[in-house]
């Protein structure tokens, strides 16, 4: 009996001592903050995680990282920071809060925030050879309080109306709505970045018709602010693309019908009468002016018909190239009616003469 109760208090002993050398610590969770936090542009964030069971923490390695476990975000290591080894974007910007660090509570404090801290972050606990870590998630936020709405000068197809808005984060919803708070589709929409990854938004409309209020409305999809803007359009400046398409019809009619007319008059005064009241050179080129009024004019109606998207960045040249063809056509028209009634009229002499 008495040599086992000695090999008992032996056995009893030495189970204590490697309890004692081993870290009670071996075991444990790590516990981070569930669901995304937001962290406003250009403000700061705490991103907090705690060891479960609470316990002592200041003997670990306390690793913050991104993507890559050897490119921390912060290091913490035998008692202390090691910013030399942190990567180059989080240096001087990053503070770890250990008031708590006795139950196993630390804080990653990120300042000035910027589009690129988006993203998961892990909280790295290290003991010896066991480890855990707990994820947690960011989401940068930026609102612009800069958007504003560009009316273009009237043009031949229509009135277009362009909302420019920037200095969103992440990107946008932007929409266009009428007064009855009824979504517009958009004639073109388009996005780019700035170097600080910022979101620029531009979205036009083209109008052909008065909708009364026009609304441009954009959406923070995480934070759920919306901006918006409105604008109110009369009736005054639709009168000119109507105006418009009443001189391109008179364009594409009076041409034609008028050179064909007074060719085929020309033509039949020509044949019943046996003078010879017009050189041959000047029938000529009556016939090249009204064929050459009449392709013109078909070309003419053709890039009328396929127009350039507003998207397309030549959109306002072809507006003004179609202004332009349009003046000229107006001149064309002129002439070629300035040289017929002059051979019509001069060929009603000759035939009186004679």
């Amino acid at each position: 009996m008495e040599m086992t109760g000695q090999s008992f208090s032996r056995y009893f002993v030495a189970t204590l001592l490697l309890q004692m050398i081993t870290p009670s610590s071996e075991q444990f969770t790590v516990n981070g903050i569930e669901g995304p936090i937001l962290a406003p542009l250009g403000g700061k964030v705490e991103l907090s995680c705690q060891l479960s069971p609470p316990q002592t923490a200041e003997h670990m390695e306390i690793r913050w990282f991104r993507n890559h476990y050897k490119r921390p975000v912060h290091l913490y290591k035998d008692g202390k920071d090691l910013y030399g080894e942190t990567i180059s974007n989080y240096v001087e910007r990053t503070e770890l809060l250990t008031d708590a660090i006795g139950e196993g509570k630390v804080t990653l404090r990120i300042f000035s925030v910027n589009a690129d801290d988006d993203g998961t972050y892990h909280c790295f606990f290290k003991d010896g050879d066991f480890y855990e870590e707990a994820i947690t998630e960011v989401k940068v936020t930026a609102t612009s309080l800069e958007t504003q709405i560009l009316v273009h000068p009237p043009n031949t197809k229509g009135l277009l109306v362009e909302c420019n808005s920037g200095g969103w984060f992440p990107q946008p919803q932007m929409e266009w709505r009428d007064s009855r708070e009824e979504t517009i589709p958009p004639s073109s929409k388009s996005h780019s970045q700035d170097t600080d990854k910022l979101f620029n938004m531009k979205m036009t409309l083209l109008i052909q018709s008065t909708h009364g209020n026009v609304t441009c409305y954009l959406r923070n999809p995480v934070t759920g602010q919306e901006e918006k803007i409105s604008i109110v359009l009369s009736n005054k400046p639709f009168l000119w693309n109507t105006v418009w398409k009443l001189i391109l019809g008179l364009i594409l009619a009076l041409p034609l019908t008028f050179t064909m007319a007074s060719s085929i008059a020309l033509h039949h005064r020509l044949q019943s009468c046996s003078c010879n009241a017009l050189p041959p050179w000047l029938v000529g080129i009556l016939i090249f002016l009204t064929s050459f009024s009449m392709i013109v004019s078909l070309i003419f109606y053709l890039h009328y018909r396929k127009r350039v998207p507003i998207s397309d960045p030549h959109f306002e040249l072809d507006v003004m190239w179609l202004e332009d063809m349009t003046v000229i056509l107006c001149v064309l028209m002129v002439f070629i009616t300035m040289i017929i009634s002059s051979a019509y009229f001069r060929l009603r002499v000759k035939l009186h003469v004679h």
